[in-house]
Parts: structure tokens; C-alpha cells; sequence
């Protein structure tokens, strides 16, 4: 396994892992009010939509990811969707305070922020010219 290949599967990991408990939390807060999506969503249950759509589509694209090959397009594909989420929570941020989850809140948006970095470091570090794969061979075919 590549270091790319490790990164991309790290963060595949983790957002699926994440989305999966969000989904969890979410659910729990919306019906039976409790957790911290319940003293969000007490008053507008119906706000809880965003809270599973979001999570929801974090474990489909962790499932992309994990099975994603360690490409510049791969890499990019990560850095935006972790980007997205790391600045939705600052953006966002009193919806952690509201919750009282300010652990959670720091937590997750260190690690959307850490795989931000490391995804983009991966994908600059792609070569801009035809891969190896693609090289003409001595007989003058592709290389396969």
C-alpha cells in the first residue's frame, strides 16, 4: 500500500466512521430528543434532515475513497469534500455550542483540517506528466 493510498483510506475511515455515528446521533436526537442533536433539533426537528443528509453522504464517499485509486483526482475529490466539512463546522460553529459538543466540534474539525492537508499535499505531489503506465514500451507498444 502506498502512502497515498494509506491517506485516502485514513480518511475514508474516519468520515465513514464519523457519519456513521452522526447518523446514529442524529436519528436518536430527532425522535426521542436526546444526545446532542436533541437540544439542537428540539425545537425544529425538521432541521434534522441536513444533519443525516450530511452524514449520510459522508459514509457514501467514504465507500468511494476507501475503494478510490491513489490519484491526483482521487486526492482532490478528498481535499474538497473534507474542506467542505471542516469549514461548514467553523462556519457553523454555534451549532456546537447550542449542542454542548465543543469536544466533538474540535475534534472533527481538526481531522477534516489534518485530511485537508494531507490530500493536498498528496495530490501537488502527483507528477503533471504521463504515468508510468502509459510510457511507450522498447517495442514500441503501451506498457501494460
Amino acid at each position: 500500500m502506498t502512502i497515498r493510498q494509506f491517506i485516502l483510506r485514513a480518511n475514508a475511515l474516519y468520515i465513514g466512521c464519523a457519519g456513521c455515528a452522526g447518523i446514529i446521533l442524529d436519528v436518536r436526537g430527532v425522535l426521542y430528543g436526546l444526545g446532542p442533536q436533541g437540544r439542537a433539533l428540539a425545537a425544529a426537528p425538521h432541521a434534522g434532515i441536513g444533519f443525516v443528509e450530511a452524514h449520510g453522504l459522508a459514509v457514501i464517499v467514504a465507500v468511494l475513497l476507501w475503494r478510490a485509486r491513489p490519484e491526483r483526482v482521487a486526492h482532490l475529490t478528498a481535499f474538497a469534500v473534507v474542506a467542505l466539512l471542516g469549514t461548514a463546522n467553523l462556519a457553523f460553529w454555534q451549532s456546537f455550542v447550542a449542542m454542548d459538543a465543543l469536544a466533538m466540534g474540535y475534534v472533527t474539525t481538526a481531522m477534516h483540517w489534518t485530511f485537508a492537508a494531507l490530500n493536498l499535499g498528496a495530490a501537488l505531489e502527483w507528477p503533471v506528466a504521463r504515468s508510468v503506465d502509459r510510457t511507450p514500451s522498447v517495442e514500441g507498444e503501451a506498457a501494460e
